[in-house]
């Protein structure tokens, strides 16, 4: 068969942003053989014929494969990996076109409802039969049920849009008719859920299609093979990853039967009924085969025999006898969900139950940008709104976290827009990028919620002095994150964990925020004392989870401040019971599995380095060593400039001479004689006045050289 006639390409999910587009993404040499151009259509064959846009790939994009989004496979029943046939196709405009609606959008405007199916419609070409998704009406789905003149017609503005309600029976008419009987294969009725929703997750859901697509799809390839296919997966990550989402598009995408069993549904209080009701979900898979059963939260019925009671230990005991029962050819297969994995009975995550153990993890940049194009596509975003930046600076946000940003982005400008004398009509409403930073300021990483995750404001222009401290600091934190690459091409780690140590008082604990604010990382601040507790390995699970957490969360910064009070000297004489001596063993365990992890970094500061376990210190562990000494004359310069900036100082006030009467003085005693003189200068107007109108004279306070000298006088060196 000649190009002309057509080109034999290997389906692919589309890009994130394409779904419900009815685009078909070509590479360049496909383009080129078709003879296609940007907008044209083309005819996709498959199991049946459909029709759609095309659009160029991105570069990267293999050639022989066409990506396009559920709909359209579903129009010509087809599934990922499949072949089809695509072939250039001749349009005609159409005159008119009705399409039936669900009737879930009763309650709106036919109107509004016809516009916003013409919009979303318009320049693409559809045929009888097809389903159509309308994102501006939440993603609903159409049907079209006739077009004049017949055939592949083209939307354009001049075309009457004609929307039906009440017409679900005529479209699945429409739809046979078309098919000759066939399902549509639009698995919208099983979980509404598609590969294009899925974000940042590509290659974890490469491998689950293989673990569960196949078997259910083609079980004849594993009988060939000589092997039994796979009976379970399982899915484990932090919350809000996209467990169940993987769980419910996969059975979306194979058609299959889809059956959702959370543990406290099954769970009774009399004895041998909570094992009769797994054994009838399992019946009603059989039954309903091809089937998945889910197992949300498996954690809560599968956790380990040892720790539960009599019934949780009869409910474990019959999901491995119902897993072991799964013949080969029942086309049933197991997915469980948890996010505490290590709490599950051993017995299940063996080979023959969850064959496949998959985890879902914290989304990287890329990823993160794929999720916001899920979850934007239906927005109207203004031209300031920045996708790839948004992307970089959520460090940690899993997926329902980035759903919830956009949620409250759009939200803001809703509140924004009623707060105006004016009300923004509908039809202009705008997400704008300040509505996205506000959003920001209020949504916060879900993994990190336990803990004290901050956003520092401080920069490295707010810490006066300390130039070689800070280029220390930007070598281990921010290098690893910035030049990856660099770090490969030289096959070297970055380093694992500095040690910020100095006199009190110096900027240790502003130095470690300054870092964070510099390279936009989360930053989790731990205080030593946090982490003891008075009963056996609590101490060693809290600094164990601080770390997981941070692992979730990474690109990270764990900060242990005070770290002395935790970790000291082990051959010294200590009366805690040796608790102290089981946290500093954790922490060489955990900053051991550091190197696993370039993007998470510990910072710790100490006033008595000398008082630290020495294991501690050695390279790999906490192994640079950063003085922050006490300011010289140019430091406390800088500092009295830091700390003067933006306060009304009298330009007698000379900073060279206050710098070198304050010799000894730490950085913190000099943001204490600027804030002491600020409170002189804030008295005399005080005193001056009564409190209604002192009020009123804010343009009379100065910080002036007697201000300075009488601050001077009350506010001595730390260090006498």
């Amino acid at each position: 068969m000649s190009d002309s006639e057509g080109i034999e390409l290997t389906v692919r999910a589309a890009e994130k942003r394409d779904a419900g587009r009815g685009i078909a993404r070509l590479p360049e040499s496909v383009r080129r053989r078709l003879g296609v151009l940007s907008g044209d259509t083309v005819v996709v064959d498959g199991q049946r014929r459909t029709v759609a846009k095309v659009w160029p790939a991105g570069a990267g994009t293999p050639d022989g494969v066409v990506q396009i989004d559920a709909d359209t496979r579903a129009n010509a029943g087809v599934k990922v990996g499949d072949s089809v046939r695509i072939a250039q196709l001749s349009v005609t405009d159409a005159e008119s076109v009705t399409v039936s609606a669900p009737d879930s959008l009763r309650s709106q405007s036919r109107d509004t409802v016809e516009d916003a199916v013409k919009r979303d419609l318009r320049d693409r070409p559809v045929h009888q039969g097809e389903q159509v998704r309308i994102e501006r009406l939440g993603g609903g789905a159409f049907v079209v049920t006739d077009t004049e003149p017949d055939g592949t017609v083209r939307i354009t503005d001049r075309t009457d849009v004609r929307v039906e309600y009440g017409g679900a029976s005529r479209a699945k008419r429409v739809v046979e008719s078309v098919t000759g009987g066939e399902d549509s294969g639009t698995g919208t009725t099983a979980t509404g859920v598609t590969y294009e929703d899925i974000g940042g997750l590509d290659d974890e859901l490469e491998l689950v299609r293989e673990m569960i697509e196949l078997p259910l799809s083609e079980p004849e390839v594993f009988t060939r093979l000589g092997v039994e296919p796979p009976k379970g997966v399982l899915l484990y990550g932090p919350p809000g990853t996209g467990k169940t989402l993987i769980a419910k598009a996969v059975a979306n995408e194979v058609d299959a039967h889809f059956l959702t069993i959370s543990g406290p549904e099954i769970m009774s209080k009399y004895k041998g009924e909570s094992e009769e009701k797994l054994r009838e979900k399992f019946e009603e898979a059989r039954e309903n085969a091809p089937a998945i059963v889910f197992f949300d939260e498996i954690d809560s019925i599968g956790g380990k025999r040892d720790d539960g009671g009599d019934v949780e230990n009869r409910v474990v005991g019959q999901l491995l006898s119902l897993m072991d029962g799964l013949e080969e050819r029942e086309n049933v297969i197991v997915i469980g969900a948890t996010n505490r994995v290590d709490t599950l009975d051993p017995a299940l995550r063996r080979g023959g139950r969850f064959d496949r153990e998959i985890e879902i993890g914290v989304p990287n940049a890329t990823g993160r940008r794929e999720i916001l194009d899920v979850h934007t596509r239906r927005m109207p975003l203004a031209e300031d709104v920045d996708v790839d930046r948004l992307s970089e600076q959520t460090h940690g946000f899993v997926g329902a976290d980035l759903e919830s940003l956009a949620k409250e982005a759009a939200m803001t400008a809703l509140r924004r827009s009623r707060r105006d004398e004016t009300p923004v009509p509908i039809e202009e409403l705008e997400v704008t990028r300040a509505d996205f930073e506000a959003a920001m300021a209020s949504v916060e990483p879900s993994a990190m919620r336990e803990y004290v995750a901050e956003k520092p404001t401080t920069g490295f222009d707010e810490v006066g002095g300390l130039d070689d401290a800070k280029a220390t600091l930007s070598r281990a934190v921010e290098w690893p994150l910035r030049y990856g690459p660099l770090f490969e091409a030289a096959n070297t780690d970055p380093p694992s964990g500095v040690l910020l140590h100095g006199p009190p008082g110096t900027g240790k604990t502003l130095l470690a925020r300054a870092i964070a604010h510099e390279s936009g990382v989360n930053f989790i601040r731990v205080a030593g004392p946090e982490l003891l507790d008075r009963y056996v390995g609590e101490s060693e699970k809290a600094v164990r989870e601080v770390f997981e957490r941070a692992r979730q969360a990474a690109p990270a910064i764990v900060f242990f401040d005070e770290i002395d009070a935790v970790a000291t000297d082990r051959d010294g004489v200590s009366g805690d019971s040796g608790v102290t001596d089981r946290v500093v063993s954790q922490l060489l365990a955990e900053l051991d599995g550091l190197a696993d992890n370039p993007n998470l970094v510990v910072l710790a500061a100490t006033n008595r380095k000398d008082a630290l376990d020495p294991a501690l210190l050695r390279p790999g562990r906490l192994e640079s060593h950063v003085l922050v000494p006490a300011p010289d004359e140019a430091a406390r310069r800088a500092i009295f400039a830091v700390h003067t900036r933006g306060k009304p100082v009298s330009e007698e006030v000379d900073l060279d001479e206050l710098a070198s009467r304050t010799e000894g003085y730490s950085g913190a005693d000099v943001a204490a004689v600027c804030r002491e003189a600020a409170m002189h200068a804030i008295r005399e107007v005080a005193e001056k006045y009564d409190a209604s109108e002192a009020n009123q004279r804010g343009d009379e306070v100065l910080l002036t050289p007697a201000h300075f000298e009488a601050a001077l006088e009350t506010v001595g060196p730390s260090g006498e």
